[in-house]
């Protein structure tokens, strides 16, 4: 049976309840239904709470390159389970055409007229590798899970994080996974107590438990891919493996129980939406940049085909980027939009003169509707979910 979250009048986690105890709250008033960012429905009471007590609950974490997953687990109760769709791939590229386009305008900078000693070369006046930074993939990635894991604790007692640590030979930053591994990990142990464990320990309970994980396609959006590592390692807490010796005897052996449910199935990703771009990326011959910067146009079109023909003028006009619509949207808002008979609910993604488009979870377009016929639900958060009210992790039994 599914459990809600519960917080108290003053925003303090309390011990989930069942679903039919929270609808007999809201109806007498002593409670109030809300849903949190990643989707969550939880109630908060307005009244005193009966109890303050809680119990252990426990997040796992399995961090990955492209995907990770997140649940959250009670000893009785598997309370959540998250597929996080990371932006590696989406801040990788974006950076590597960032770094073009600036190479680019480089080099149209200088006068190669001029004699290489009078040329507009600065040099370098530091170096600016000397700090361990994050590449901005990686921390894009780590600042999903941290986010996630922050949305969490609001809403449920979290008393441990078990994460699953990458480990291996050689070179130390090989793995985009293990790269920023410590950085996540001081950040995580400021939200509640954090436990390691190696990948061959959460393989050994997972089979124990009799959990089935999906290791052919592991893109697929299913409890069964990530979820269930997650699932495993918040169990690590519950279910321990233990040796033992007697007289003459001596081995060792699970010890402790743990109850896995079904529970909602959260898809979360970040909108790719992109930043405004005043200039695009090969120039057009005729544009004045000055008085188009003013009037807020990119003087820069994105083929040298095109200049000086109409389809030229269009693209010198184009405005490409930034999350502002100019029927009074923003790309991410979450909207119904009607079309004859048919509505539809998606996520804001573009506009023209007078309609809006409206995309799926993956960021794949609906369609395009008039301005007049789309109505806003909620404001855009930065995040794209889509929740399955009820899944379960499938067991080896069940696949026999």
């Amino acid at each position: 049976m599914q459990r809600v979250p519960v917080i108290s009048a003053d925003n303090i986690p309390l011990m989930p309840t069942k679903a039919s105890r929270a609808r007999r709250w809201i109806k007498a008033g002593k409670a109030v239904g809300k849903f949190n960012k990643l989707g969550i429905f939880y109630v908060q009471l307005l009244v005193e709470p009966s109890d303050t007590q809680t119990q252990d609950i426990v997040i796992g974490l399995d961090p990955g390159k492209m995907f990770s997953g997140v649940a959250v687990q009670s000893q009785k109760n598997t309370l959540q389970m998250l597929h996080l769709v990371l932006p590696f791939k989406t801040v990788k590229d974006r950076m590597e055409q960032r770094a073009m386009m600036r190479r680019g305008r480089r080099g149209r900078r200088i006068n190669r007229k001029l004699s290489f000693s009078k040329r507009s070369h600065r040099q370098a006046r530091f170096d600016n590798r000397r700090n361990s930074k994050l590449p901005p993939s990686i921390r894009a990635n780590k600042d999903l899970e941290y986010r996630t894991i922050t949305l969490l604790c609001e809403i449920y007692p979290v008393k441990t994080i078990v994460i699953e640590e990458v480990e291996a030979r050689g070179n130390k930053s090989f793995s985009p996974v293990m790269v920023g591994q410590r950085y996540q990990i001081n950040r995580l142990s400021n939200l509640a107590n954090v436990t390691l464990k190696k990948g061959w320990e959460t393989s050994n309970l997972r089979k124990h438990l009799g959990l089935h994980k999906e290791k052919s396609d592991k893109s697929l959006q299913i409890p069964e891919t990530h979820a269930v590592d997650a699932v495993t390692l918040a169990c690590s807490e519950f279910v321990k493996y233990q040796t033992w010796e007697g007289v003459k005897t001596h081995g060792a052996s699970w010890v402790g129980e743990v109850n896995i449910t079904e529970s909602q199935f959260t898809i979360l990703r970040r909108p790719p939406i992109s930043r405004r771009q005043l200039h695009l990326m090969v120039p057009s011959k005729g544009g004045n940049r000055r008085e188009m910067r003013h009037r807020g146009e990119s003087p820069w079109s994105l083929s040298r085909e095109c200049a000086g023909t109409e389809d030229s003028v269009r693209q010198l006009r184009r405005k490409y980027g930034g999350t502002v619509t100019r029927h009074g949207f923003r790309k991410g808002d979450y909207v119904e939009a009607t079309q004859g008979n048919k509505t539809y609910r998606g996520w804001v993604s573009g506009d023209t003169e007078k309609q809006v488009s409206v995309s799926d979870q993956n960021w794949k377009r609906l369609g395009q509707f008039s301005k007049n016929k789309v109505r806003l639900i909620r404001r855009s958060i930065g995040l794209i979910f889509t929740a399955v009210k009820t899944a379960r992790v499938a067991s080896l039994s069940a696949l026999k």
